[in-house]
């Protein structure tokens, strides 16, 4: 390039899910939302709940504030403080690099002052003890002791490709132990609809376990159809 690109551009933060449908995943288990959405939504599996959920809370829902660091860069996370609102899940783009931390305890510190209720990030963390201490729910890759620079460029507020999945400001976040689930913005009132008939089955399902359930009867039923041929 001729010229340097900007240190950061900053999308400000117009779009979010009301109380309602925020409330409305509350509490409600990763799997419910991707059955929710047709068995999809979850970023990789190498993102997950720090420490595996032992020592820090592992669960939280929220809208999606999101920065796209890039690798080894820590520049549009620190600006993108300045735009947490109370409840917000910030999701950071590392570029799934994993020679150094993506976040420590000191910047998670800051994330948790200003109102964010969790962090997801495809690179590691660093600071585990102070992480503990701090108790922010928060998924990643691992834990690297390395440090990460803050030069930019990096972006703020825009879509952004993270394990998989892209994922933009207002859109909900679902992360539990399990791993961390996706709502498209423009799907979260279907998903709010859907989750309560999901509830229903699976509640159902449980008792049905519970109780000493062997097979599905569905499955009990096709067993004895022509689908299914035996070789004897």
């Amino acid at each position: 390039m001729i010229e340097e690109p900007p240190k950061l551009t900053i999308k400000r933060p117009s779009r979010r899910p009301s109380a309602e449908q925020i409330r409305a995943f509350d509490n409600i288990p990763s799997g419910y939302v991707v059955d929710a959405m047709d068995g999809t939504g979850a970023l990789d599996l190498t993102v997950q709940a720090l420490g595996e959920g032992r020592d820090i809370p592992s669960v939280a829902s929220g809208p999606a504030l999101t920065a796209d660091t890039g690798a080894g860069d820590i520049l549009a996370l620190l600006g993108a403080l300045k735009f947490i609102q109370a409840g917000d899940i910030v999701v950071s783009a590392f570029g799934g690099y994993q020679g150094c931390a993506a976040c420590g305890d000191r910047l998670a510190g800051m994330i948790s002052n200003n109102g964010a209720i969790g962090l997801v990030t495809d690179g590691p963390i660093r600071d585990y003890t102070g992480m503990v201490e701090l108790g922010l729910p928060t998924w990643c890759t691992g834990i690297s002791p390395n440090s990460p620079v803050a030069q930019g460029p990096g972006t703020i507020g825009l879509p952004i490709q993270i394990a998989g999945r892209q994922v933009e400001t207002g859109d909900m976040i679902v992360a539990d132990r399990d791993g961390v689930v996706v709502v498209p913005f423009a799907q979260i009132p279907t998903v709010v609809e859907r989750l309560q008939r999901i509830q229903e089955l699976e509640t159902q399902f449980d008792n049905d376990v519970a109780n000493g359930q062997k097979i599905p009867p569905a499955i009990e039923e096709m067993l004895s159809t022509d689908q299914v041929r035996y070789l004897d």
